[in-house]
Formats: structure tokens, sequence, C-alpha cells
């Protein structure tokens, strides 16, 4: 019968499913909400990455993403180190209110409190965490797949997280043994290339669903560990410094590894491209904290690296990594959505990582807790008229960490460095550096301050280990080192 039917129409009869196929599967696309990748790499610093002016440290892919999406000048840390403001960021609750406020390495959030993670959940996203955790250690209440996390892939333990070579990595609680590893600096497994794959295994194997894969890589942080042959040595081949036996080795390590990092989210946003769902992803490359001023000298003494000076200008950020002045809390931020984020923007909006939990969730079109501190930022990513709303401001920002305490207010930055200490005030606009406080000045608004800053300390109420003695935190704890032999013996446990 279809012999004599034109060959034109044939060819049509047959293509139509395949049509039919690929129409429906693009409407299914359009209607599926957008995928998520959050990737924060430990310790970071605004001024480690190569479009930033840095001299010596390679970020091609960094820098990419820097003309394909946008960027942020004043995107700052919940917390001025790693565990409060990961809770703090999971929770979407500032350090006034969260439920982990301390970096002992395994203070838990609250059992049962709502994250980025349980939230997207309702909305059938896949959610999958790969790197550190630092939101409670194994046997807390905790642990990432109790807070709506399918999967976690990695370190629980902040401690355990500072070796490359730890004997084992931690999935949902359970060990997973590394082949040649005692811990400490060496081994044959290199635990960043595992946390890595998997990264990427979760992203392919949940291509056809929306899904947030969570990369709180531990690079650049922790010993200086990179495999001598690794790829990323690459980006150093004709650098003459890298060859100078007079640098440290520690020092090279830490650029490969900013590097190897730099390559990592090439390959994320590859594998996005591969799989043709880099349209309906979102991706998010930020540090978690500010930076520290590591390897200084009497030449360079803010660190060879100079994480917190300005390359071009040699102007400085007050402070580092564990206190509130900027230096602690001013971190890369930046983002890529093609088709929505347009390409090439600097953005000045003043926000923190509580802000990161209510964003998400816009995106998603899920729904957030009615107690969080954070404001979505969707209106300044995709603009507010896709957003279909303005970009909110927040009228003040909360701090407090180990006595320190601080508010932010537009370009005003009130600080009290310890308990009973005089509070200062800084005019960021005039005074990055924060060199000269101005609080006897403007006496109105420190009142105004120091009396939001009072309102915002709420008791804190800390999740709990229901292991008294900490049985498998302290087993993480001591990985760092295993039986390698090269760091301290095991602590023992106190008699009681």
């Amino acid at each position: 019968m279809t012999a004599n039917l034109p060959s034109t129409f044939l060819r049509r009869l047959f293509l139509l499913p395949a049509l039919l196929f690929t129409l429906a599967s693009s409407a299914s696309s359009a209607d599926q909400p957008p995928n998520i990748v959050y990737i924060m790499s430990d310790e970071l610093a605004y001024y480690e990455l190569s479009h930033m002016g840095n001299p010596y440290i390679k970020t091609p892919r960094i820098d990419q993403m820097a003309k394909d999406g946008i960027r942020f000048t004043q995107a700052l840390a919940a917390s001025p180190v790693c565990a409060p403001l990961r809770g703090q960021m999971l929770t979407g609750k500032h350090s006034g209110h969260a439920s982990l406020r301390a970096n002992d390495g395994g203070s838990p959030i609250r059992a049962g409190e709502a994250t980025i993670a349980s939230a997207l959940k309702t909305k059938g996203y896949a959610t999958g965490g790969f790197g550190k955790w630092g939101a409670g250690g194994r046997g807390s209440s905790g642990v990432p797949e109790k807070h709506g996390f399918d999967v976690f892939f990695g370190y629980y333990d902040q401690v355990h997280a500072h070796s490359y070579y730890p004997p084992y990595l931690i999935r949902n609680s359970k060990e997973v043994p590394l082949k040649g590893n005692k811990g400490g600096r060496h081994g044959e497994t290199y635990t960043h290339t595992e946390i890595i794959k998997e990264g990427l295994d979760f992203i392919r194997q949940n291509k056809d669903k929306p899904f947030f894969c969570y990369l709180p890589i531990t690079p650049p942080h922790g010993m200086w560990d990179i495999p001598k042959d690794h790829p990323a040595w690459r980006h150093y081949e004709g650098a003459s410094w890298i060859k100078d036996p007079s640098i440290n080795q520690d020092i090279k390590n830490y650029a490969a590894m900013v590097s190897m990092v730099d390559d990592n989210l090439g390959q994320v946003l590859d594998l996005l491209a591969e799989l043709k769902i880099d349209d309906n992803t979102i991706v998010f490359f930020t540090g978690d904290n500010g930076g520290q001023d590591y390897f200084p000298s009497k030449e360079r003494p803010r660190g060879f690296f100079g994480p917190n000076v300005n390359p071009k200008t040699g102007v400085e950020f007050r402070g580092h990594k564990g206190n509130l002045y900027e230096g602690g809390l001013r971190i890369p931020f930046l983002a890529q959505w093609p088709g929505k984020i347009k390409g090439g923007q600097v953005s000045d909006l003043l926000f923190n990582q509580v802000d990161v939990f209510p964003t998400l969730t816009d995106i998603a079109g899920a729904k957030s807790p009615d107690d969080l501190d954070g404001l979505s930022i969707l209106p300044t990513l995709i603009g507010e008229k896709a957003a279909g709303k303005k970009q909110q401001q927040h009228d003040k920002l909360y701090w407090e960490y180990r006595g320190q305490v601080a508010v932010r207010k537009d370009h005003w930055k009130a600080i009290q460095m310890k308990p009973n200490s005089p509070w200062e005030l800084y005019d960021l606009k005039k005074d990055i550096s924060e060199t000269t406080s101005v609080a006897d000045q403007h006496p109105e608004l420190m009142k105004e301050m120091q009396a939001f800053a009072k309102r915002e300390h709420t008791p804190v109420e800390a999740g709990v280990y229901y292991d008294e003695k900490r049985t498998l935190h302290e087993a993480d704890r001591r990985a760092k080192w295993g039986t390698s032999g090269e760091g301290p013996p095991p602590r023992k446990p106190k008699k009681k």
C-alpha cells in the first residue's frame, strides 16, 4: 500500500514520532524547575582570582564566568569562619538567630530544622552535597541526610577535612575507605578528585529532573597538597616564579589548588553543556569566608597572594578570616545562567549568605520558612521584570562571633570587637580599610546600630550529639592524621 505514496510524504510520516517526542521533551524542559549548582570554595578570597588582578594565580574559567554572568562586589559571609557560615547559609538565619554559631569543627544544627535542601525537596528536587559539610558531625542532629539531602559525600567534620589523604570519606554517615591512604599529607587517593567525580555523577544521574548540586569543596583550605602530576599545574608552565627555589612549595601548591578549583568549575559547566541542560541551570561560584593572610613575609605582610589587598591599587581590607572587619567577610560571588542572567554585569548589591536560602527557593518556586532572615536576590540576578518584583534591600545586616558584634547599614559599619569594648563606626564609602572610627561624630546613628544589635541577638538553641562521647565524630577528627605518623598522636578521651 505504501509503494505508491510519495517518498517525501513517507519521510515526514516516519519522522513524525521523533518530532512529537522532541516537542514533548522541549515542553517538559520548559516546565521543569531550573537546576541549581552552588559551588563554594573553602577560603578562596576576594582578590585571589585573576580577573581581580592577582598577578600569580590563574583562574581562566572563573574569569570567563565573570564575563558570561554577574559578579557581585559586596557579597558578604554570614560568619567569618567555616562552620557557622555553613549552618547559617543552609538555614537562612543570621548569627543572632542561628542554631550553629560555634566553630569547633562539629557543632550541629538542630533536628528538624529546615534547610535549603529540605525546602527544594518539596518541589521534587534531587539533592546532593559533595565536599565539606561542617554543620554537624556524625552521630549528631545536624547530619545532612536528616536535613533534606538525598546524598552527601565528603567530610562531615572540619578537622577531618584538613587532610586530602585520610583513610576514608563519609557518605550519608557511612565510611567509604580510600585506597592507599593513612591520613596526613601523603597517600594514593586524592580526596578532592573523588568528591568532584561524585558531584559530576550526581548531575549525570539527575539530568532529567530538577536537581540541587551543592559543592562546598575544600580547596584551597587545609593542608596545601595537590598531586605533582595534577593537570592544574599546566596553568603555571610558563610562570618564572613557580620555578623559584626560594619560594616555599606550599605557596606553589596553593596556587595550583586554586587553579584546580577553576578547572572544576569548567568541568561542571562543560558537563551541563554536554547534557544540553545548561540553559535550564543556574550556577553559582563563591568563596565561604574572608581570606586568610597566608604565607606572609617582610615584603608581603598581608600574605604572598595578598587575599585582602587590591593588587591594582594596594588598598586593603582590614582583618581576615575570624574577625568581622571586611577582610573576614568580603567574598567572591558570581552567578551564570545562559539566557536568563545578562553577561558582563557587576553589581554592588549588599547581601550576605543568609540570602542564599530565599534566593534558591525563589528560583525553584518553593516556599521558604517564615522565620528566615534572608531576602531573595533573584530580581538582581535575572532583572526585576523577569522576576516580577523589585529587589528588596536589607535595612541592616547583623553578625556576631566569639564576642564580636557588627552591624551594617548601607555604607556604614559598626563593630564591637570585644564585649564592653568601645564601639567603632566606619564609613566604608570613604574608608573601605576601616582605619578611622567616626563613632563620636555620629551618636544618633550609633544608638540606632547598637539598639539593632541588642534586638537581634537571641540565646542560642544548639543542636545535640546523641552519643555523649561523640564516638564517630572523634574518630573522624583523628582520621586527619590517621596512622600516617605525620601528626600528633590520637587524643585520648577525658576521664570523668
